[in-house]
């Protein structure tokens, strides 16, 4: 039996629409939190109707598909190093690599700086995004673990601590928190905000 045949075309038109209901998504739930956002409110963002929305549903799983395409760019499974943008740092040398996990960081932040409360507050009375959130936080303290050994391989990295403590010091520096805290509430710009992170990350993780 001959497999069922499938368009190019149907299936990017497809993904076009997905990417702007998880646009969409984002935004909404950004400005009206997760109780307070609906599925028909994303359908009048993303200028498409509620069934197409409720295909891509549940409201909990466009919460989470949301929040990682604006962190990570694009949706994906398992931690960054696994991803497009572990590629893209391997190949770079010292300051160079450094730099770009700065400003990646930095642009991620500001992307996700308010759907981070979101998530959290969805993780408080939703199961499901509670359990995604734990391996999502899995996922991160993978790649900060990672981060340091490609410091330490790259030669950035001269600390005597543990790979695991510098892990843990660099989740806090680099969190939305952070962000948050300091450009959100305390007006920092973004040029302030980076150089803050090349400094600290300097100072508190790759030094002796």
């Amino acid at each position: 039996m001959a497999p069922p045949y499938v368009s190019p075309l149907r299936e990017a038109q497809a993904a076009q629409t997905r990417r702007r209901i998880l646009d969409a998504a984002g935004k909404v739930f950004g400005e009206s939190g997760y109780a307070g956002a609906s599925l028909a409110a994303i359908a009048k963002e993303a200028g498409v109707s509620l069934e197409t929305v409720k295909q891509n549903g549940p409201k909990s799983s466009l919460l989470l598909a949301s929040f990682d395409i604006a962190f990570a760019g694009h949706v994906g499974e398992g931690p960054l190093h696994h991803r497009e943008l572990g590629a893209e740092a391997a190949v770079l040398e010292g300051e160079e690599m450094l730099a770009f996990h700065i400003d990646f960081v930095a642009s991620a932040n500001a992307r996700v700086g308010r759907l981070w409360p979101r998530l959290l507050e969805a993780a408080a009375s939703d199961a499901d995004v509670a359990r995604r959130l734990h391996e999502m936080q899995g996922n991160r303290r993978y790649d900060m673990l990672s981060s340091i050994a490609v410091y330490r391989e790259k030669g950035l990295c001269h600390s005597a601590r543990t790979d695991a403590e510098l892990a843990e010091a660099l989740s806090f520096l680099i969190s939305p928190e952070s962000y948050t805290q300091l450009v959100t509430d305390a007006g920092w710009t973004m040029s302030a905000y980076r150089t803050w992170l090349t400094r600290a990350v300097h100072r508190l993780i790759l030094e002796d």
